[in-house]
């Protein structure tokens, strides 16, 4: 038996499992996926999370294999175009998440964690002898071919494993809300013109567009966000025609290459109804997740991992206690207010009619989408 059992080892999962092994647990980290492997996301890390990672002894890792950006600009309907930094000297940093991932599970293997991707989780291992089911440890089973499937025990299970978490959803914990519903088609494309050192996010409601500057050479990560799903069964023409359609991104896509075949994700949205049940915390986007327009789920990732293995090594001390419903109360301290206005974000980039009275008040006063820019770097978090 392992002490703590961490399904997914993203950045979530990752970050937990570091923590919990600095702390001298016994962690066992998997993954489906064969690593280093690529993943759709914004690939940046905001100042809050760069902040945590600092707090980690990570940030100077991290730090040499990326990009620095030093704000955002945001464009929307009837010309608006606005560039906020964060200020202060905050930056935040850009990077693939193929990279990212692999140096957060290296740190935690050398933290002491012992790591197994190529993994699958087929389900929470339950134990009803207590008259309740209590989560302890899961079902694994190795991708591809005909594997035997493995019992794996565990004191505390972490479920990290995504938006479309095998364990969340297994038990009833979380789902795809019926609205609103939106998908992320993203590539990384080369000889882009005009990029800056800031990110960008093009609101056209009801879709909008994120770029991210990643390296040299006018390469970056332009991700597409739409309600729509007309178009998903040629993704490379649906993102390309979004882009060289576009009134801002347009013209300096004339020379721009596609280098990467797209990538789809959705439906966006998570709704979790608890933190998680007996042996059993979530954490990452498995814990919930609103939309990536604001460019923070990887500081909600970093800092939620953070608070579920802290609870993790408090029920690894006192299985007495309730860890879910402890980390469910550290989550809304953490996370309720930064909730709610991301849902309100959500909400006003949902129709045209709302973009543009967005793009009104934006004209009127610009300063409001500066302080939002900071605000969604969480530079005061």
């Amino acid at each position: 038996m392992v002490d703590v059992l961490i399904a997914g080892a993203g950045p979530a999962g990752s970050i937990a499992a570091i923590r919990l092994a600095r702390a001298g647990a016994r962690v066992l980290l998997v993954d489906r996926a064969r690593f280093p492997r690529d993943k759709l996301c914004g690939d940046t890390l905001n100042p809050g999370a760069l902040r945590l990672l600092d707090h980690a002894g990570l940030r100077g890792q991290v730090e040499a294999v990326s990009r620095p950006l030093e704000g955002m600009l945001i464009t929307g309907n009837g010309g608006v175009h606005v560039r906020g930094t964060y200020g202060r000297g905050l930056v935040a940093r850009a990077l693939t998440r193929r990279v990212l991932d692999q140096l957060l599970v290296d740190a935690a293997i050398a933290a002491g964690a012992q790591f197994q991707d190529g993994v699958r989780v087929e389900g929470p291992l339950l134990d009803e002898s207590g008259g309740h089911a209590t989560v302890r440890g899961a079902v694994l089973c190795r991708t591809g071919g005909a594997a035997p499937r493995i019992r794996v025990p565990a004191q505390v299970t972490i479920a990290a494993d995504g938006r479309r978490s095998t364990i969340a959803f297994a038990l009833g914990l979380a789902r795809h809300p019926a609205a609103p519903r939106r998908w992320a088609v993203g590539a990384y494309f080369e000889g882009l013109a005009g990029l800056d050192t800031v990110g960008e996010m093009h609101v056209r409601g009801p879709h909008y567009i994120g770029v991210s500057p990643i390296g040299e050479g006018g390469l970056a990560n332009v991700c597409l966000v739409t309600p729509a799903r007309e178009g998903f069964a040629d993704p490379a023409g649906l993102l390309e025609r979004h882009l060289a359609a576009d009134p801002v991104l347009g013209p300096r896509a004339v020379r721009a290459r596609r280098v990467t075949a797209p990538s789809i994700l959705g439906p966006l949205a998570v709704d979790a109804r608890a933190a998680g049940a007996p042996g059993l915390l979530l954490a990452g986007d498995a814990a919930g997740f609103v939309d990536p327009m604001t460019g923070d789920g990887l500081r909600f990732a970093i800092r939620g991992a953070e608070l579920a293995a802290d609870e993790a090594l408090a029920a690894l001390d006192d299985p007495a206690i309730d860890a879910a419903a402890r980390l469910a109360e550290a989550r809304a301290r953490a996370f309720g207010t930064k909730y709610g206005v991301n849902r309100l974000l959500r909400r006003l980039v949902g129709t045209p009619r709302r973009v543009s009275v967005m793009a009104i008040s934006a004209r009127v006063a610009p300063g409001i989408l500066r302080q939002m820019i900071r605000y969604a770097g969480d530079v005061a978090a």
